[in-house]
C-alpha cells in the first residue's frame, strides 16, 4: 500500500486578471495559504509556465521549480489538456476549438494538429527537467460525434478512429518513454477515451504503449452511469493522476444521461465542489491505496454552484481528511509468531 500525496490544486480554473490569480507568486502565495502542499500546472500561458524555455533548458526549471518550493509547494503534475485536445478534433469542432489555439493557428487544422503534438512533446521534456514523473492530457477526438449509434456507422469507423488516434499519439508517447514520463489521459467525455473499453481500445491501437496512462476523476464517471469504484480494480495499475471533483446525477421526467441541452446548473448530471456531489470519496481513497497508487491527490474546481475561492478553501480540507496514512504494521500480528511445524501439527490433529 501506499499513501496518496496531498492536497493540491488544479490552477487552471483560478487563473484571473485579478490579484492574487494574475501571477505566479500570488497563486503559489495563496494556494499555499489554504494548505495545499502541491499544484497542477497549465502549460498554455506563458505567463505562468513557458513551456518552451521549460522543454529546453534545465536551468529554467530549476529557477522554476525553486521558486514553487519556495512557497512549500511542489508541482504535481504539468498539464497540456487544452493542447491534447487539439491533437485530434473532428471537423464538427474546429471553430469552438480554435480559441484554444494560438490566433494564427486558428482556421487551419492541419497546422494546428502540428502545433498541438509539439507542444505535448515538449510537456514530456519539461516534466523530465523538471523531476516530473506523471504529465495529465486529453487525448482529443476523432469519434466523438458518433458515440450514439444513430445513424448507422459504417464497419471499420471506430476501429479506423482509433488507428488514427493511435498514429497522432504514438510518436508523442515515444517522447515520453524517452523522458521516462507517464501520459496520463483524462478519461472524459468528449475525448475519444472517455471510459473504460475506450481506453482499452487505445491501447490496442497504439500496441499497449507503456507510457499511456490515466488521470482518474469520477466526477466524469457519474455523469456516464459508469460505475467509478469497481473501475478502479480494473485499471488501477495504469492510474497514475487523480482529480478530486465531485458530481451528481438526478434525472427526472423531462431529462436524464443526455442531459439535453441547458446550462451545466440545469443538467441531469453536474460537477461540484468536493463533498457537495454523491461520490463515494472514502471508498476511492481508500481504493487507492490500497492498490499503491503513487498520485496526488488533485483538487479540481468545476462547480456551477459554490464559488471557486470557496471550493478551493473548502477543497484542502476534504482531501486532507481522506487521505489515509497507509498501514506499516498488521493489526493482529501480535497473535503471531515464529513458524513452528510441530506445533501447527499438533493443531490440525495431524
Amino acid at each position: 500500500m501506499k499513501t496518496i500525496k496531498g492536497p493540491a490544486i488544479f490552477l487552471a480554473q483560478f487563473i484571473d486578471n485579478k490579484p492574487p490569480f494574475n501571477s505566479l507568486d500570488g497563486l503559489c502565495e495563496w494556494a499555499s495559504s489554504l494548505g495545499y502542499k502541491g499544484i497542477q500546472i497549465p502549460t498554455l500561458d506563458k505567463w505562468l509556465f513557458d513551456l518552451d524555455k521549460a522543454s529546453s533548458s534545465k536551468t529554467y526549471c530549476d529557477e522554476y521549480k525553486g521558486k514553487i518550493n519556495s512557497y512549500g509547494l511542489e508541482i504535481t503534475e504539468l498539464s497540456t489538456h487544452l493542447q491534447g485536445q487539439l491533437v485530434a478534433v473532428h471537423p464538427a469542432y474546429d471553430l469552438m476549438f480554435d480559441n484554444f489555439a494560438p490566433k494564427e493557428l486558428r482556421n487551419k487544422p492541419k497546422e494546428r494538429t502540428k502545433w498541438a503534438i509539439e507542444q505535448v512533446k515538449k510537456a514530456a521534456k519539461a516534466s523530465s527537467n523538471l523531476g516530473i514523473k506523471s504529465h495529465a492530457t486529453f487525448s482529443g477526438a476523432l469519434l466523438w460525434p458518433y458515440w450514439h449509434p444513430w445513424p448507422q456507422q459504417p464497419k471499420g469507423l471506430v476501429k479506423a478512429g482509433f488507428e488514427e488516434l493511435a498514429k497522432r499519439w504514438v510518436p508523442i508517447l515515444n517522447v515520453f518513454e524517452d523522458n521516462d514520463v507517464d501520459a496520463c489521459f483524462e478519461v472524459h467525455p468528449g475525448e475519444d477515451i472517455h471510459d473504460g473499453e475506450t481506453f482499452e481500445m487505445f491501447l490496442e491501437a497504439s500496441n499497449n504503449h507503456k507510457r499511456a496512462n490515466i488521470l482518474y476523476d469520477p466526477s466524469h464517471f457519474v455523469l456516464q452511469q459508469l460505475d467509478y469504484v469497481t473501475y478502479i480494480d480494473h485499471y488501477h495499475e495504469f492510474i497514475k493522476a487523480f482529480h478530486v471533483k465531485d458530481s451528481e446525477f438526478k434525472p427526472n421526467g423531462k431529462k436524464g444521461a443526455f442531459g439535453g441541452y441547458g446550462t451545466w446548473k440545469d443538467r441531469a448530471g453536474r460537477y461540484r465542489s468536493p463533498g457537495d456531489g454523491q461520490i463515494d470519496f472514502k471508498t476511492i481513497f481508500t481504493k487507492l491505496t490500497e492498490y499503491g497508487c503513487d498520485v496526488w491527490a488533485v483538487m479540481e474546481w468545476e462547480c456551477c454552484v459554490k464559488s471557486p475561492e470557496q471550493g478551493a478553501t473548502e477543497g484542502a480540507k476534504f482531501i486532507q481528511e481522506h487521505i489515509i496514512e497507509a498501514t506499516e504494521k498488521v493489526f493482529d500480528d501480535f497473535a503471531g509468531g515464529d513458524t513452528d511445524k510441530k506445533q501447527i501439527n499438533k493443531i490440525l490433529n495431524i
